[in-house]
């Protein structure tokens, strides 16, 4: 079996029911290992139909057949049959694939694509040997992301590299068009940081506005919790207002979301563990998450630490209390009175939070509820705009030409605002719109309704300030400038008004 060296997976934490993962290459399970490799049950489930296809972003962008889902089936079958080896061409197609999961949604078939690529990417992960560049890039991306601290001090480093102009001077001076694809999309894709930005806190404890309805715990995230922090306290203001007491337990951790869907599942049972210990101490009715990628994971416990017999069980009820924070305000209904907003909102479907956990109205209705606010559908909802983990870092040119296709079809509504559930959407739409539109976490337009305030507003002149500030990173195409004018165009009047 050509270039198949295991990789350095990381170890199981002592006293928590270990799991075994340096097994063997087993005869029946061909070029995987014996340890959950892709089930040739589910693997059977697909029969070729091809309704997959016009909703894979790889197959749309490339229409090679080995990188849409039915294919991408047909080498894991090939795989378990021994016909094929765990090479360079065998493993990149797999690298290739968003895991946006729009394909379960389009399956008639009811083919469980989500739990078939995850398996095989963790068999990737122990059994193929990466080049230098590659190890090198994923040990930065799994010792940084997962890490709120750590995070935060890569934060101020960008804030400080905004400041004093170093990225215009190595445009300039040509440095920055020779550095790797991979390091240009990280550059690219940081946000407009403030050091007051960095230093937001939760209150540990917010009580409830009125009689209590239920006590929920907040997950605060990684990403979202540094870059994203105003979206967390816009959650806890919005559940607290609606009745519900909000718990945030300190000294949370991450929840193992990039490292499931990367293929790193012992560092990602790691994290299950600690976020599970965290929450039961918390003592909560309802733990909330207002990030689609973590959430989709944060429901999957369960099947995360199956193996696990000291965890299993609690990973189930874990799993069992946990809700979007769109999801779980529509399942409440609301309490408070919403105030008016007049704009046009387009409603950008994050993918985990579509296919993987079937949130889709929920969001809408709860936009809809608030008055004077239109909701606008994309065109194409279905394509992934590119994010999809630490997807735009390690596959940055099929990652731009998605970006740049759903912000194209975002121009064609010309909303006031986007609105999407995910961080990584915000920092990919936001970095191909260039700053055009505000873009928000749709809890953030319920937040300013419910205190009477017009967020559109508001973040009409974060845009105009950021564009005044920081140079535009890439250059627009002719629709998104007449796009970009009428947008100033509303502002500029709103202003004066």
């Amino acid at each position: 079996m050509a270039d198949t060296t295991a990789d350095g997976t990381a170890a199981s934490s002592a006293g928590h029911g270990e799991i075994r993962t340096d097994v063997e290459t087993a005869a029946d399970c061909g070029v995987f290992d014996a340890f959950h490799p892709p089930s040739a049950e589910l693997v059977a489930d697909c029969v070729h139909c091809g309704f997959c296809l016009p909703t894979c972003p790889t197959y749309a962008i490339w229409g090679v057949e080995m990188d849409s889902p039915r294919g991408r089936i047909w080498l894991m079958r090939s795989g378990l049959e021994g016909e094929v080896e765990m090479d360079r061409t065998f493993v990149t197609h797999f690298d290739q694939c968003l895991g946006c999961m729009a394909c379960v949604t389009a399956c008639p078939s009811g083919v469980q694509y989500d739990q078939l690529i995850e398996s095989t990417r963790a068999q990737i992960e122990r059994n193929f040997r990466r080049s230098p560049r590659e190890r090198a890039l994923r040990a930065l991306i799994f010792t940084l992301f997962p890490y709120p601290r750590r995070l935060r001090v890569a934060a101020v480093l960008g804030w400080l590299y905004q400041r004093l102009g170093i990225g215009r001077l190595l445009r300039a001076l040509g440095v920055f068009q020779r550095l790797p694809g991979e390091l240009q999309a990280l550059e690219s894709l940081l946000p407009d940081v403030s050091p007051r930005a960095l230093t937001r806190r939760i209150p540990e404890r917010l009580a409830p506005v009125g009689p209590p309805r239920r006590r929920v715990g907040m997950v605060t995230g990684c990403v979202q919790s540094v870059f994203y922090g105003d979206v967390n306290a816009a959650t806890a203001r919005v559940l607290a207002i609606d009745g519900c007491e909000v718990v945030t337990p300190p000294g949370q951790g991450c929840c193992g979301a990039l490292n499931v869907h990367a293929g790193r599942d012992e560092q990602a049972r790691h994290f299950a563990r600690q976020t599970i210990a965290t929450f039961e101490h918390a003592g909560v009715d309802t733990v909330v998450i207002n990030a689609a990628g973590c959430g989709s994971t944060l429901k999957e416990y369960g099947a995360l630490l199956a193996d696990d017999p000291a965890w299993a069980e609690r990973a189930s009820a874990f799993s069992a209390k946990v809700r979007d924070i769109m999801e779980l305000l529509d399942e409440l209904g609301p309490q408070a009175p919403r105030h008016r907003v007049d704009a046009r909102v387009a409603y950008h479907d994050a993918c985990h939070l579509a296919h993987a956990q079937q949130v889709r109205d929920q969001p809408r209705r709860q936009l809809r509820a608030i008055p004077g606010l239109q909701v606008l559908d994309i065109p194409e909802p279905e394509i992934c705009c590119g994010s999809a983990g630490i997807y735009n870092l390690v596959m940055p040119e099929p990652a731009e030409e998605l970006g740049r296709r759903k912000a194209a079809n975002i121009a064609t509504v010309d909303p006031d605002a986007i609105a999407t559930a995910n961080p990584g959407c915000l920092l990919q739409i936001r970095r191909y719109l260039d700053r055009q539109v505000p873009l928000l976490h749709p809890v953030q337009i319920v937040d300013a309704s419910l205190r009477g305030l017009d967020p559109i507003q508001a973040a009409r002149h974060d845009v105009a300030a950021a564009a005044a500030t920081v140079p535009a990173r890439h250059a627009p195409t002719e629709q998104q400038s007449l796009h970009r004018d009428r947008i100033d165009d509303r502002s500029h009047r709103s202003v004066q008004e």
